[in-house]
This record gives structure tokens, C-alpha cells and sequence, in this order.
């Protein structure tokens, strides 16, 4: 009997075997740390610059405005976090795929990785730091002074 480490994770099992190019998986992970790093980490600062751009308080009497821009809020820390979290993630990817093709590159055709080797690949620390999100203001909050009446 086959222990289950080295068995296909079980939605996979009808599938057969999957196969991997080792060279190409370490190819994979250096073109994607670079990527990540030149072309994407670079400009965040821009990202951040225009997210931070202030928003004059609304009018009181103009609840539809008011909760609009709660929603805007809301909806733009959102969109920075996902942003935000993009480089570290994909360098976590990039990470497992190289620890991945450096421990499997000295085996034969016939070896296979086990989810276990993935799985702790992918729990491992990455070398991608997370970047500080920029902070935003809610131009509703009570921190941005007094909402502006009609």
C-alpha cells in the first residue's frame, strides 16, 4: 500500500500522475521573483501616492454622498490590500517552486514529490517582505474634522 504522502491529493487520483519539468519549475520561480521585484514591486510607491490623495468631507444633508464615500473607503482598503499583499504572495509561490526544484533536482525521472513536500514549500518563510500598506482617511471619519453642512 501506497502511504498517503506520496499518493495525488484525492480530487486528483482519477487524473493518473502529474509530471513536472524540474529545470523549467526553477526557471519558473526565478522569472517570477524578477518579475515580482522589478516590475511590480517598483511601483507601489505610485499606487500608494494616488491613493492617498485627499477627499474633501461631504455635506451632512447629503446622506447618498456620505455613504458613498463610506463605501469608496471601504472598497479602496480593500483594493490596497490586495494590492499590497500581491508581492509577498507571489514570492512565497516563487519561493516553494524553487525549494521544490532545488530538492528534487538531483532525482531521477521516476521520482515524484509528495504533498507533504509541497505543502511545507508553501508554509515555509518567504524572502519577499511585505511592504507597510499606506494609511488612508475616511473622509467621513471623525478624525477628519468636522463633515461639511450645506
Amino acid at each position: 500500500m501506497i502511504p498517503e504522502d506520496n499518493r495525488p491529493a484525492g480530487w486528483l487520483r482519477d487524473y493518473g500522475g502529474i509530471e513536472a519539468d524540474i529545470r523549467q519549475m526553477r526557471e519558473f520561480a526565478d522569472r517570477l521573483q524578477d518579475e515580482v521585484t522589478r516590475n511590480y514591486a517598483p511601483h507601489l510607491s505610485y499606487i500608494a501616492d494616488d491613493m492617498k490623495a485627499p477627499v474633501p468631507n461631504p455635506a451632512d444633508a447629503f446622506i447618498e454622498l456620505v455613504q458613498f464615500l463610506q463605501a469608496h473607503h471601504e472598497t479602496q482598503k480593500a483594493a490596497v490590500s490586495a494590492v499590497w499583499d500581491l508581492a509577498p504572495a507571489t514570492g512565497r509561490l516563487a519561493d516553494a517552486a524553487g525549494r521544490i526544484a532545488a530538492h528534487y533536482d538531483d532525482a531521477d525521472a521516476f521520482s515524484s514529490a509528495r504533498v507533504a513536500d509541497v505543502e511545507r514549500a508553501l508554509s515555509a518563510p518567504t524572502t519577499t517582505v511585505a511592504r507597510p500598506t499606506p494609511p488612508l482617511a475616511d473622509p467621513t471619519g471623525p478624525d477628519q474634522g468636522r463633515v461639511v453642512l450645506p
